[in-house]
């Protein structure tokens, strides 16, 4: 049974192991809350999973860490697991999705883990790993639905009360539910009018639906780019914690959590992954009543793959209008790229590609598409180039913001 005494033992335990993140405050994010930002991004290994992983294994008799261990994981909880296991000389195997991103793939093996890549999402993962494990008696270390990972993780609650004792809410992403269930756990329990929310991806929302409905299920699929939330089914003990301990839970979209990582990028300097980003993204986008309070989003990971980073930026900028592409429908004729650019350049706007499509059939053979990709300063200047375009003759086709 989960005690706090668990959590502050966990706390002793990881006192020379897992980083105190640093709490810091974000003005820049949003003026609309004192927002604060609880940094695990930076946590050794990149990501909160070290906590409960190394609890976890600490608490292993010395029969059990003779077998060695086995996990499940999209990434962050393999390093944990393998970080942890490495330091107390224990052999480790992790599953993980043939999809997951290249940097945690080799980061888990180079800190000391097996890695066995299963065809799939984190669900095949884990149903191969439950195999292995009982092929060969080694103990599986669960990412979420395990009382004594959950304790680990909850002492980042633990970390917060003490680092801001006056705050409001707290807001925590959630996959399969370890996070949010140890730090609303610990919160809670010192702290009962502190508000905990947890966000997850719209395309991964198992636990959104089961606290919803107040019934425990399954996915069908998955579909988000946050591969560290991308769970079909949350965890039976963590689903009765969030029932029992956090206030609501919501869902942001993928374009929501693109923005948000751009914005932490931009104004605070830190790189989130989509996990990490969504309690930014719920923050930003109004999805909570968090007007005027004092807030804590805990940023669980910063491990995104630099590919994937470059396409979210872009995404990022088209979200928050910095970025966007305009279509004119206009007659092929000297001067009309100059009286575009002209308008663009006195709204403010900058033209930085230009493309000419005059192979459209249903259009007579002195027209064409001028297809302009631009950068803005945000949606509102989108509009007054369009505005303007509109005003000066030209026939504005499609936008996107």
């Amino acid at each position: 049974m989960l005690t706090l005494d668990k959590v502050y033992h966990a706390a002793f335990v990881l006192k020379d192991v897992a980083r105190r993140t640093d709490l810091i405050a974000a003005p820049k994010l949003t003026s609309k809350s004192q927002l604060y930002l609880k940094t695990e991004n930076l946590q050794m290994t990149g990501s909160f999973k070290l906590r409960g992983a190394y609890y976890k294994i600490s608490q292993l008799s010395p029969e059990e860490r003779e077998k060695g261990v086995i996990a499940c994981s999209a990434g962050n909880h393999a390093q944990g697991v393998a970080l942890a296991a490495t330091r107390m000389g224990i052999k480790s195997v992790v599953c993980m999705p043939d999809g997951a991103p290249i940097m945690k793939v080799e980061s888990t093996k180079n800190l000391g883990a097996e890695v066995c890549l299963v065809p799939g999402t984190y669900d095949d993962a884990h149903d191969k790993a439950v195999q292995l494990q009982e092929s060969t008696g080694m103990t599986f270390v669960h990412p979420y639905d395990d009382e004594q990972v959950i304790a680990g993780q909850g002492t980042i609650g633990l970390e917060i009360l003490d680092q801001l004792p006056d705050l409001d809410a707290v807001i925590v992403p959630i996959g399969g539910g370890g996070l949010i269930s140890g730090v609303a756990f610990a919160i809670k329990s010192l702290r009962p009018d502190v508000k905990v929310y947890g966000v997850q991806a719209a395309g991964a929302a198992s636990m959104f639906r089961a606290y919803r409905d107040h019934s425990y299920g399954i996915l069908d699929s998955v579909s988000t780019f946050a591969d560290g939330i991308a769970v079909k089914v949350p965890g039976q003990t963590t689903f009765e914690l969030v029932e029992k301990y956090v206030d609501d839970v919501v869902t942001v979209s993928e374009d929501e959590i693109a923005a948000a990582i751009l914005s932490l990028m931009e104004n605070q300097k830190l790189v989130a992954e989509g996990a990490g980003a969504v309690p930014v993204a719920a923050a930003l986008f109004d999805k909570l009543p968090i007007e005027g309070k004092k807030v804590v989003c805990v940023i669980s990971g910063g491990n995104i793959d630099v590919n994937i980073l470059s396409r979210v930026i872009t995404r990022g900028l088209m979200m928050s209008g910095r970025k966007s592409n305009l279509t004119i429908a206009l007659e092929d004729k000297p001067g009309q790229l100059t009286r575009v650019s002209d308008i663009v350049s006195k709204c403010g706007g900058n033209v930085v590609s230009v493309q000419y499509d005059g192979s459209d059939p249903n259009m007579a053979i002195s027209s064409c598409f001028l297809k302009l990709g631009l950068e803005t300063r945000d949606a509102n200047q989108i509009e007054q180039i369009r505005t303007e375009l509109t005003r000066a003759g030209f026939e504005v086709v499609t936008e996107r913001v």
